[in-house]
């Protein structure tokens, strides 16, 4: 168990970033999570941590203002992280938003829902678009969780969830897309610890995730960190060649990762008193 630890945690790279923007929307504060259209060019998706309503923000790499879409059937008690992947039943893209966020761990059930992709807003001032969702409540098998990271595999359509491991082991779960038939809580399936050593005070807490399209490559981040993985049989991840990826110093609030394309991430911040939220770009050495 250590030397896998030890490798994860030794030798990581700077990545080439790019500062593309900053938050133009002044209700856009609390950027938790981020995912890229593959269907309308630029575009991209984010939401509001805890303290908002169940809403998405259309926005692009420069942080423009493109409107709001209300989430309709959706509570919003603490978003945490938003994934782009196939439908439930694979019939084209969804967004599907972790209502996963749970600081004091004491959430008996947690939600995830779905929604077909919106159509964009036309403008900043179209705020009054809504579209509907269905959701999935869930526990994890081993109590409640803080999970702050998302990622719904293009392989099989399984939602995959990590903990942020704020109390205990970084760990993988997964929801088959099945259980989106389901009319009581679904039990998540405990996939493996993952060999991340979790450390509050260099920031090595998990709070995003995503997966590259083609399904080959999950990256999982920290505040501080980028880790890489090979997802095999199951959904079981494999650590890669690649080392990991230093992102310490480059947002003050970081916690929401997409991939843009193959080989660059989307990166997102909160705000806070020195300013708005902030959006990079970053190509992490192979």
């Amino acid at each position: 168990m250590f030397l896998p630890l030890l490798l994860l945690q030794t030798g990581a790279t700077a990545p080439v970033t790019t500062l593309t923007g900053t938050f133009r929307n002044p209700r856009l504060i609390e950027s938790s999570g981020v995912a890229v259209s593959r269907t309308h060019r630029a575009l991209l998706w984010t939401h509001n941590d805890s303290g908002d309503g169940p809403y998405l923000y259309a926005t692009d790499l420069r942080g423009t203002d493109r409107g709001v879409v209300r989430v309709s059937g959706a509570e919003a008690v603490d978003w945490e992280d938003l994934a782009l992947g196939l439908c439930p039943d694979r019939s084209g893209d969804c967004l599907y938003i972790a209502d996963t966020g749970d600081n004091l761990q004491r959430r008996p059930s947690v939600k995830v829902y779905v929604l077909r992709e919106p159509v964009p807003p036309s403008s900043a001032a179209d705020t009054k678009r809504s579209a509907g969702s269905r959701v999935l409540t869930l526990r994890y098998p081993d109590g409640p969780k803080d999970v702050e990271a998302l990622y719904v595999s293009p392989r099989d359509t399984a939602v995959y969830l990590v903990s942020k491991g704020r109390s205990g082991a970084i760990r993988l779960y997964r929801v088959d897309r099945t259980a989106w038939g389901a009319t009581r809580p679904v039990t998540a399936t405990l996939v493996q610890t993952l060999p991340i050593l979790p450390d509050a005070s260099a920031g090595r807490l998990v709070t995003g995730a995503a997966v590259r399209s083609d399904g080959g490559l999950v990256a999982i981040r920290t505040y501080t960190e980028i880790y890489f993985f090979s997802p095999g049989p199951g959904g079981r991840l494999t650590p890669t060649s690649r080392r990991v990826c230093s992102i310490a110093g480059l947002e003050r609030l970081g916690e929401g990762i997409a991939f843009r394309d193959d080989s660059t991430l989307v990166l997102t911040s909160e705000s806070d008193l020195l300013g708005p939220g902030t959006l990079h770009t970053a190509r992490c050495q192979p």
